[in-house]
């Protein structure tokens, strides 16, 4: 009788370890997937290109469309430059890794926003603001449902870079500017994704044949 509780003892104690050690193997793996994830942030693509006598340049416009945190589109832009070489000036937060690690409801991934779009040109250098710093961007925004801790985080947005203590508490590791661009020409879709330990980068593919010299109806 006493084998038989022993062997008893002993399989549950197998089984108790194998439980924990599958579980935490899978609790590694999810925090390992939440760092090396990526979201879409926007999508880019060049509307019209056509060539002004006035300065000599072909003007370009391309279609922005910003995606919020549940990867819904917003409300389109539109902005012409006088070339195709554009970058989109970004504000981005990195949290620390012990939040994306476990999947924090605003900190588990990096947080941007698109302050501006430009292209250089020297003194003809031409820009256009999409979101104001020290509001809640759009893709952000929730109705009703604005934390006072998101508040006050788009708020003091820029104390976090100078601020060390003000950016511990708040789990922040750092804050930047960035400027991904690149040359936009027709026929590709370019998409912005933030990666969500760390900043922002474009992609380009070329647009599916069946839509090529299409006007698409919705």
């Amino acid at each position: 009788m006493r084998k038989f509780i022993f062997i008893v003892l002993c399989l549950g104690v197998a089984a108790f370890w194998l439980f924990w050690h599958l579980d935490r193997e899978h609790v590694y793996r999810q925090m390992l997937e939440r760092l090396q994830a990526e979201s879409r942030a926007a999508e880019v693509l060049v509307t019209d290109v056509k060539y002004d006598e006035a300065t000599a340049h072909n003007l370009t416009t391309i279609k922005f469309v910003e995606y919020d945190t549940l990867d819904h589109p917003m409300a389109p832009q539109y902005f012409t430059f006088s070339g195709n070489l554009i970058q989109f000036q970004s504000l981005v937060v990195r949290f620390e890794d012990r939040f994306v690690a476990a999947g924090d409801r605003f900190r588990g991934r990096s947080v941007y926003l698109f302050w501006k779009v430009f292209m250089l040109d020297g003194a003809h250098t031409q820009e256009f603001p999409i979101t104001e710093v020290d509001q809640i961007p759009g893709g952000y925004k929730i109705p009703g449902h604005a934390s006072g801790f998101e508040n006050r985080f788009w708020k003091d947005f820029w104390n976090f870079a100078f601020d060390r203590s003000m950016a511990h508490d708040a789990g922040v590791k750092s804050v930047q500017i960035e400027a991904p661009g690149v040359v936009f020409i027709p026929g590709y879709l370019y998409t912005i994704h933030i990666e969500h330990d760390g900043g922002l980068r474009i992609d380009a593919k070329p647009v599916e044949p069946i839509f090529r010299g299409e006007k698409i109806l919705t």
